[in-house]
């Protein structure tokens, strides 16, 4: 599946956005690894994705919310180290999404 949204590497303000042809509209919750992140269902039920970025699309793995939490946890932790502003982006972030 094609990439569709914003993006800007390494920066935290740009929201990333993907279309799942079941689940519609995905939002980027937390970068997990190098191609890899960790998204959610914007409307409807809350449903986690881990989404890997390919030439060719992108592949789709549903996670549990603990795991998915688990994932956001981490990146708050990693986001510590490059500032209290882009931490604060994160920490809002994960608020939203899972308190």
């Amino acid at each position: 599946m094609p990439f569709n949204g914003s993006s800007s590497e390494g920066h935290v303000s740009a929201e990333r956005y993907l279309n799942h042809p079941t689940f519609g509209m995905l939002y980027r919750v937390a970068p997990v690894a190098e191609g890899r992140d960790l998204y959610a269902t914007l409307y409807a039920q809350r449903i986690f994705f881990l989404v890997t970025l390919q030439s060719r699309g992108a592949s789709f793995e549903v996670i549990p919310l603990m795991d998915a939490r688990h994932h956001a946890e981490q990146n708050l932790a990693r986001s510590r180290r490059n500032g209290p502003e882009e931490h604060g982006r994160w920490r809002q972030l994960f608020d939203q999404t899972f308190l």
